[in-house]
């Protein structure tokens, strides 16, 4: 058996690499840590508790961390702080969390020499203009915006100087947008969702013309495995599947497929600073460690994640209507 620790895995991608692990990988001993703030949840792993070690507790504690590692062969670092709207309103839990979280991290597998993956995201890089044909590859330089992506370009530094310093075997992912299962509400696609199934009107920042680069959440997963297996250590690899789409494309989208129209679309103030458009160039893991994205029709990939939050309504509509206050307060 292959120990392996998943710290974060009680939040959104962190729990569906631990289901997707579960399902395809069954020779991998799981452990998560999880310190279970507001975004992270037991009922994102209620199918897989049996099968798991689960602990509470937080990653810049660093004798559990070091107790843990120790027992782990293989860290994967999904724990973050990881929404911008949050980062603009209270910058310490970034801080603390993306930057002290990592740095205990590294310190404990540098110690005990394990290996580390190092989950990171694209907007680490900044922005793209609309009109610009190019995309983020793994040369693009950092232009962080938000206090978030500050803190997660801090991290994936933190990591490249404890590769070249100290020997630490560990690679970079950022990858792009995600959605699908088990996605906290106060994020964009299942905010919308879960808005007309509460019915309520879907909230637009601005136009909507902003870009994003979206991937379904098993082919993020998908793709980690493959780096954990063919990836050469130090390297970074950036993961994306070529779903590019605006803002507005995206909820005319969930309006299409829940059966609304647009009276059912409302204009809200765009948020400050907010990034025009991400674009991922996934070439180099595609060609050096031969990956494939599966959901590579993002209207089949919406129609699932649609379908999943109408027949998991247990397990969000408890959190509903404290995030649509706090929205609410903040006039979006």
């Amino acid at each position: 058996m292959t120990k392996i620790l998943v710290t974060g895995g009680a939040g959104f991608i962190g729990a569906n690499f631990v289901h997707y692990t579960l399902k395809n990988k069954p020779d991998y001993k799981i452990t998560v840590l999880d310190a279970l703030t507001y975004a992270g949840s037991k009922n994102n792993l209620k199918a897989a508790m049996d099968k798991i070690t689960f602990i509470e507790g937080d990653i810049t504690d660093s004798e559990l961390v070091d107790k843990l590692i120790s027992e782990n062969e293989i860290v994967v670092h999904f724990a973050a702080e990881s929404h911008n709207d949050n980062s603009l309103l209270d910058q310490w839990p970034f801080i603390n969390t993306n930057i002290i979280g990592t740095y205990t991290i590294l310190q404990a597998v540098r110690k005990h020499e394990k290996r580390l993956h190092h989950i990171s995201t694209d907007e680490v890089c900044g922005d793209l203009e609309l009109d610009d044909p190019n995309k983020f590859t793994e040369s693009t330089p950092y232009n962080p915006s938000s206090p978030y992506s500050s803190a997660k370009a801090s991290s994936d530094m933190l990591v490249r100087a404890w590769v070249r310093s100290f020997g630490v075997k560990a690679t970079i992912s950022n990858c792009s947008n995600n959605y699908g299962p088990y996605q906290h509400i106060e994020k964009m696609i299942p905010r919308q969702i879960t808005n007309l199934l509460f019915g309520q009107k879907l909230k637009l920042y601005g136009l909507g013309e902003n870009v994003r680069d979206w991937i379904h959440v098993d082919d993020h997963n998908s793709a980690v495995h493959t780096i954990l297996e063919k990836g050469k250590i130090g390297e970074t690899y950036l993961i994306g599947a070529n779903g590019e789409k605006s803002n507005i494309e995206v909820f005319n989208l969930i309006l299409k497929m829940m059966g609304k129209d647009n009276s059912w679309l409302d204009h809200v103030k765009d948020r400050p600073g907010h990034d025009m458009r991400y674009a991922i160039d996934s070439s180099k893991l595609q060609k050096e460690l031969g990956w494939k994205p599966t959901f590579t029709n993002f209207e089949e990939g919406l129609a699932n994640t649609i379908d999943w939050y109408r027949d998991n309504q247990w397990w969000w509509e408890p959190l509903k209507a404290k995030v649509e206050a706090k929205y609410k307060a903040q006039g979006q």
